[in-house]
């Protein structure tokens, strides 16, 4: 062994032992803070001093506790605490195990009825405090139920988190389908179909693009492979980068796919073409040229049909209707957006997906 492999082995080594410490610091916060959550609220409900803090008993915890020389709660803080114990009710299935003292803390009624709860130990095991203040944001228990099978299974970090629920990618995946059936799917890695997974709109505001159209499709093309994982995360999971401006040639006339990738749920080969203004009819045409050039010769065995999805930056939809209705392969027209859109904005683009479902 020579000092370059020695050092890269301690290395990982120390990475490693850094990480578990980090996610052990962490689980252990988070555990702190439920139980504290806990006791503010028995006492909320049977402090014998109760009635004489009132509505202030958070703020004047806050104050106590300072005085007391025990740092770090602010109000905010223990309010997050007092929410994280009613948002979180099955983690005291975790608590109840650590010590007798913590015995007492009991699950809260109908608040448990959720068939959707994640597991509390997955949930300890990847995500910070930090990242449950996010979670709580969300108004349903299915929607936060999503977010949390989205941080756990693509190791996000609390910005990417936050940029995710910002974008409303809850509304822009699950929009066509039934929500928690497209939960149950995610979880369980089983019969997954594209539908399921193709968004609309994608928001690319990470490229740094001028929402102009002074800029060429290569230059949008070159802007994605520059910030490829970033696009990856927007894509979604399981998608993997194969190729950029893959060629396929008839009779010495080629033609070029902007960007390959390869799909390792749904087993299959997903094209994407990339436009700068508005979809025609000719896109599908074009896009259905690939699918049937990567159905004969690209796949493989164990491989499903390939999917195609044009991305453009503005689209017609009866246009999109006929234009892609005699097609038998899976083609998907979405749009993208170069900057964060303000959410009525995207309550229109909502909107206009669910009318097509009536």
């Amino acid at each position: 062994m020579n000092i370059t492999k020695l050092t890269s082995q301690i290395t990982k080594i120390h990475k490693f032992f850094s990480d578990q410490a980090l996610r052990q610091i962490n689980s252990s916060l988070t555990l702190r803070n439920f139980v504290i959550g806990h006791y503010i609220v028995e006492y909320e409900q049977n402090g014998e001093d109760r009635a004489k803090y009132g509505k202030q008993i958070v703020r004047n915890l806050e104050k106590t506790l300072k005085a007391n020389d025990v740092k770090g709660f602010s109000h905010s803080l223990l309010q997050s605490c007092k929410q994280f114990y009613f948002s979180y009710p099955h983690i005291s299935q975790i608590v109840q195990t650590l010590s007798g003292e913590f015995r007492s803390i009991k699950l809260i009624g109908d608040q448990t009825k959720n068939d959707l709860a994640t597991d509390p130990k997955l949930l300890l095991s990847h995500l910070s405090f930090s990242h449950f203040i996010e979670l709580m944001k969300a108004e349903s228990p299915t929607k936060r139920a999503f977010y949390e099978v989205y941080a756990i299974k693509n190791n996000c970090s609390i910005r990417e988190l936050k940029r995710a629920m910002d974008t409303m990618l809850f509304e822009r995946t699950s929009i066509s389908k039934n929500k928690k059936s497209a939960l149950e799917k995610i979880e369980s890695d089983s019969e997954i179909l594209p539908e399921d997974l193709i968004k609309n709109p994608y928001i690319l505001e990470f490229l740094g693009l001028p929402e102009k159209s002074d800029y060429s499709e290569n230059d949008l093309e070159q802007a994605i492979t520059n910030h490829l994982q970033k696009f990856l995360v927007e894509m979604g999971r399981g998608f993997c980068f194969e190729a950029r401006q893959k060629r396929i040639t008839f009779d010495n006339t080629h033609y070029r796919i902007d960007l390959v990738f390869y799909h390792r749920i749904l087993k299959c080969h997903v094209l994407l073409d990339l436009k700068l203004g508005e979809f025609s009819h000719a896109d599908a045409g074009q896009m259905n040229l690939y699918l049937n050039y990567f159905k004969e010769n690209e796949m493989t065995k164990g491989d499903r049909e390939p999917v195609g999805i044009i991305l453009c930056a503005s689209k017609n939809e009866a246009l999109v209707k006929y234009a892609t209705g005699g097609i038998s392969q899976k083609l998907f027209v979405s749009k993208y957006l170069v900057n964060l859109p303000r959410e009525e904005e995207l309550q229109k683009i909502i909107q206009e997906e669910q009318a097509k479902l009536a």
